[in-house]
């Protein structure tokens, strides 16, 4: 009796031993399959920013206002609403180093289409800049109407359909830029450019298809989607520059 006892105890240790050590083993898998699939994923977020958009609808310049040598080597092409928090940054932070390292050396010809889905202001925004291209202050306008998001995003937190892209501040953006108001009135009060705004979300879907975000960068057909830091976009342009 006092046998079978100690041989069914050592069944049991024996049991306990590999119940232990198939548990090592499933932990030490989840652990690895973990770090792989960490690992993956930033391989995939990497691939985003390096290889070109596939089998997707690369976009043009058509009537859009250029910034910079319409000859320059390098297009980028920028979609973005301006409601948006992290188009506003990308504007501050980014894209203004963009335009004074490779826009204003002749290396970069710069554009910016409206991708404006978070509401009637974003449309209404986009309409008015439009409306400015009539007058020569395209940039300016489109400026002004990012340092207003990045005001309202640090004052009061939520800057998206409060109110304060409206008709009223259209027009003191257009008195402050020296623009002829009355003409800029007439052109916003017709809707002239409603069509084009459409057109131009058309675009983006069609680039971008079922991931639309804001900001969307293309330099040459490559797409960037994202608020990256600077030196992600001038890496890929002087890559673009040595093609």
């Amino acid at each position: 009796m006092e046998n079978q006892n100690i041989e069914q105890q050592k069944g049991s240790d024996k049991f306990l031993s590999i119940s232990i050590l198939i548990a090592a083993v499933l932990i030490a898998g989840a652990l690895i399959y973990s770090a792989g699939l960490k690992k993956v994923n930033n391989n995939e977020q990497a691939a985003n920013i390096e290889k070109a958009a596939v089998n997707l609808s690369e976009p043009q310049i058509d009537d859009d206002v250029v910034l910079g040598d319409p000859n320059a080597p390098v297009t980028l092409i920028v979609f973005s609403d301006y409601q948006c928090p992290f188009c506003a940054r990308h504007y501050k932070e980014t894209e203004s180093l963009i335009r004074k390292n490779y826009v204003e050396t002749g290396k970069v010809k710069l554009v910016h289409k409206d991708l404006a889905f978070l509401g009637q202001e974003s449309k209404d925004a986009s309409q008015a800049a439009e409306c400015a291209k009539d007058q020569g202050k395209y940039w300016q306008y489109h400026d002004e109407l990012f340092e207003i998001e990045l005001k309202e995003s640090k004052e009061k937190g939520n800057s998206e359909n409060t109110g304060n892209l409206n008709r009223e501040t259209f027009q003191k953006i257009a008195s402050g830029l020296g623009m002829n108001v009355e003409e800029f009135l007439s052109c916003f009060d017709s809707k002239k450019y409603a069509d084009e705004v459409e057109k131009d979300i058309s675009e983006a879907k069609a680039a971008m298809g079922q991931k639309i975000s804001t900001p969307t960068i293309f330099i040459n057909g490559k797409m960037i989607q994202g608020a990256y830091p600077y030196d992600t976009f001038a890496k890929a342009i002087d890559e673009a520059l040595k093609k």
